[in-house]
């Protein structure tokens, strides 16, 4: 296998200090067999053993820096450093999840001995247990957003691509909302177009992320209705997740998909809310080949789903991404591909 540049340099490195090693070793007897009556002899072996052994180690700290890997993956450095950044945010997140979980865990057992004990409960002890279920998948999001923020900074990260079944990605995030949106009174449904969709070759994680992202987003401005609708053409396949919501205003469009950015930037109030989401999720929809777009609303009848009953206010967000992810980014960096109105 042809070695790279690096590979050399690393290789010329390990070489350098080896042999340094060596003269450090041999340097006394060397010089004693030389000149038994003086050390001079020694000193400059040792010396050059030392500085041998330093050079080499520096050569070889420097192809891990700044050249690439020996590794079949290849990465860079940098790419070395995002992944253990990377490592230390999965054990950090693992570290969060855990209290978060039994805290859920909790509530959902105090909700279910009062239901069981038909206890009179005061509505504020209840409006707590609602605010925690409510708040849970939002939290899962934001450890996942910034998790999917580091990878993106690794520029060589490779997305995982492989034959995934979009429709299903899409009916198990509906799934996992359904109880919520109905206890806040909203009517979430899917559909997919054809019915078998069938599989298409891309991203898996990517997909259920910016969906998810989507979803999430429209639960919070949704008013009593949010449909996701999946359909295809022959070289792209569509996500659109449509809400009822109060829409967006036009001048604050174009600005949804800048990182960091929330509505409330924008009359210099507290933000509540990272504006990660639509960041993340337009930029790995790009690195897959695709693109991801607004469309909103707030006071015209538009182009509204045709089984909930608008009143002139909406936002429609759609993804676009090839029905061959593989095909569509050869010849390019793959980004990791995990791909959201800003959460």
């Amino acid at each position: 296998m042809r070695r790279t540049r690096w590979q050399i340099a690393r290789y010329a490195g390990l070489g350098a200090a080896g042999i340094g090693a060596i003269l450090l070793v041999i340097g006394p007897f060397i010089g004693e067999a030389i000149s038994p009556e003086t050390v001079l002899t020694v000193e400059p072996i040792s010396y050059a053993g030392a500085i041998a052994v330093m050079v080499g180690l520096a050569l070889v700290a420097g192809t891990y820096l700044f050249g690439r890997g020996g590794d079949k993956s290849g990465k860079t450095g940098v790419a070395h450093w995002s992944r253990l950044t990377q490592d230390y945010f999965d054990t950090f997140s693992h570290d969060m999840g855990r209290p978060f979980r039994r805290i859920l865990g909790k509530e959902r057992e105090v909700r279910a001995r009062v239901e069981e004990s038909g206890a009179d409960v005061p509505d504020s002890v209840r409006s707590l247990m609602d605010e925690i279920e409510q708040q849970a998948p939002s939290f899962r999001l934001m450890l996942d957003n910034v998790r999917v923020l580091v990878e993106l900074e690794d520029p060589e990260a490779e997305s995982v691509m492989e034959p995934v079944d979009p429709a299903a990605i899409v009916r198990n995030i509906t799934d996992r909302y359904f109880s919520l949106a109905a206890d806040q009174g909203i009517d979430l449904s899917w559909w997919a177009e054809p019915q078998e969709f069938g599989l298409v070759y891309g991203d898996a994680a990517a997909i259920d992320h910016v969906v998810t992202n989507l979803v999430d987003n429209a639960m919070k401005f949704a008013s009593a209705g949010i449909e996701i609708r999946i359909t295809r053409n022959p070289s792209h396949y569509f996500i659109r997740v449509w809400d009822d919501g109060p829409g967006i205003p036009d001048s604050h469009q174009p600005h949804l998909f800048d990182r960091g950015w929330t509505p409330a930037l924008a009359g210099r109030q507290e933000k509540n809310s990272s504006g990660l989401g639509l960041f993340i999720a337009r930029t790995l929809c790009r690195r897959s080949g695709g693109d991801l777009a607004v469309e909103s609303a707030m006071d015209r009848a538009g182009s509204a789903s045709e089984s909930s009953e608008a009143d002139g206010h909406y936002t429609s967000m759609t993804v676009m991404l090839p029905l061959n992810q593989r095909a569509e980014t050869s010849g390019e960096s793959n980004g990791s591909g995990s791909l959201g109105r800003s959460s």
